[in-house]
């Protein structure tokens, strides 16, 4: 207990050295144009805190990959391949996982994903007004089985 605790908190100053200023200045998630509030369905949904206009950033974060997760079976994790069927599952920063799903004429917004980097960018496809609900058109959503009944 003791002894690893020393090790942790001296171990820890070198990691962070190792880092240049503008690194570790630069935050890798930026999702302030977002808050997240019960939605018309019962869950909670991604909703505009500002006016956004189209072409803007909306959210920008990172990604976790992960190992033992089946996403046909878990709708709240981000399919992190553009292989398909996908094997690879991901959960994302921020508000990043509370953006629903709609037909492509309702969706305002559109997720990059950087797989290399396990990186995310969502800007905005229309203009927003602020409490706008926040939409995305799910990659995975026509082949998902956890997907399949409810949204096609």
């Amino acid at each position: 207990g003791e002894l690893m605790l020393r090790h942790v908190a001296r171990a820890r100053p070198l990691v962070a050295a190792r880092l240049s200023t503008t690194a570790r200045s630069t935050p890798l998630i930026d999702c302030s144009k977002v808050t997240v509030l019960a939605d018309a369905y019962g869950g909670a949904g991604a909703f505009a805190a500002c006016d956004i206009v189209k072409g803007d950033v909306v959210e920008y974060g990172i990604v976790r990959v992960l190992t033992n997760c089946d996403g046909n079976e878990n709708p709240y994790v981000f399919t992190w391949s553009d292989q398909v069927p996908n094997t690879t599952w991901a959960t994302g920063s921020g508000a990043s996982t509370y953006y629903n799903t709609g037909p492509e004429e309702s969706a305002n917004t559109h997720m990059t994903r950087d797989f290399a980097n396990n990186s995310f960018v969502i800007t905005a496809t229309k203009d927003i007004s602020e409490g706008d609900e926040l939409l995305h058109v799910y990659k995975s959503k026509a082949w998902r089985t956890c997907f399949r009944d409810e949204l096609n």
